[in-house]
């Protein structure tokens, strides 16, 4: 059997979450996203009751602003990271103890949109810093494409998993091969399409969430102009007949940012050691949906933290960080 991809509510050795740095490519936003993913840092970390943090910034200027943001104990590195997404960027740790091995994947800027100097040394550069031996995988494939519950089972989307823009020699077969090789993954839920105006083309990590084995989280729309009502409901009645345990909880509801309906989810939540930390966004659902994850984290604090000025980047907490498993 292939070495497995642990699901993300193993415990954790370390997390590491990317700072943004770029004003040009942040532009306005970039002093409150800051403060946000700070605050996110800060939560996982929990006053050393959760995990080590490593917070990844570039350049002088911005390792400094994130010092001065962050706990003492949370560890600052200034190093060449591209965009902040190290959940895609970052190199996916496999096994546990002395069996982890780092898979480096391709990475092709979210289907040739991007190129941030960086993004593809940064997953190499930290799992290395780390002691881990990385092994190359000779295809695409971003870490919030998918998700795992940790028994074999994975969720991804057909939206991006077989877009043309990644991998176009491959088929769904030679795809589920792949991540058999590579993560262990025994059994593929596909679902559809991804939320409204992603540019990752419908990363899973938006849309459903594994919080058990067989145990998915979804969410469901309450507003008739809800953009993605249709992908909520299409999602929740394939994971259901694939046999899966489905709990539902309610969408941000339509979201906009210069007047575009953005894909702004509690999904992107990360299930750290101590804390739950959810992306919020000044909904009237906040409070609805950070209710319903309490019960499903028994054991864990559940954290909603405003990411409004985050999402502008294109992302969440989830998108900006990457587990490390014991």
């Amino acid at each position: 059997m292939a070495i497995r991809m642990l699901p993300e509510w193993a415990p954790h050795e370390r997390v590491w979450i990317g700072f943004p740095s770029d004003a040009q490519a942040w532009g306005e936003p970039l002093a409150k996203a800051q403060e946000q993913i700070a605050a996110f840092a800060n939560a996982v970390h929990d006053g050393g009751q959760g995990e080590t943090v490593h917070l990844i910034a570039k350049g002088a200027e911005a390792a400094a602003r994130a010092r001065d943001l962050c706990e003492a104990a949370v560890i600052v590195e200034d190093r060449l990271i591209g965009d902040v997404w190290l959940r895609d960027t970052g190199c996916i740790i496999v096994g546990s103890g002395l069996a982890r091995i780092a898979r480096n994947f391709g990475f092709n800027g979210w289907g040739n949109r991007f190129d941030y100097q960086g993004d593809q040394t940064i997953g190499r550069e930290l799992a290395e810093a780390s002691g881990f031996a990385v092994s190359d995988c000779d295809w695409v494939l971003e870490g919030g494409s998918i998700d795992v519950d940790g028994e074999g089972l994975a969720v991804t989307t057909v939206d991006c998993l077989l877009n043309p823009n990644r991998n176009p020699a491959l088929d769904r077969s030679a795809i589920e091969q792949r991540l058999a090789r590579d993560l262990g993954v025994e059994r593929l839920l596909w679902l559809g399409d991804g939320l409204a105006n992603d540019h990752t083309d419908g990363h899973v990590d938006n849309l459903a969430r594994f919080v058990g084995p067989g145990h998915l989280v979804i969410p469901e729309a309450r507003d008739a102009d809800d953009p993605n009502a249709g992908v909520y409901a299409d999602a929740r009645a394939r994971a259901e007949e694939f046999g899966c345990r489905v709990t539902t909880l309610p969408s941000v509801g339509r979201f906009e940012q210069d007047g575009e309906a953005v894909p702004a989810s509690y999904m992107n939540f990360y299930i750290g050691n101590a804390a739950v930390v959810v992306p919020i966004y000044g909904s009237r659902y906040d409070d609805e949906a950070l209710a319903a994850l309490e019960p499903l984290f028994p054991g864990r604090k559940i954290v909603g933290i405003l990411a409004d000025a985050v999402l502008t980047g294109g992302g969440s907490f989830h998108c900006s960080s990457q587990q490390v498993p014991n």
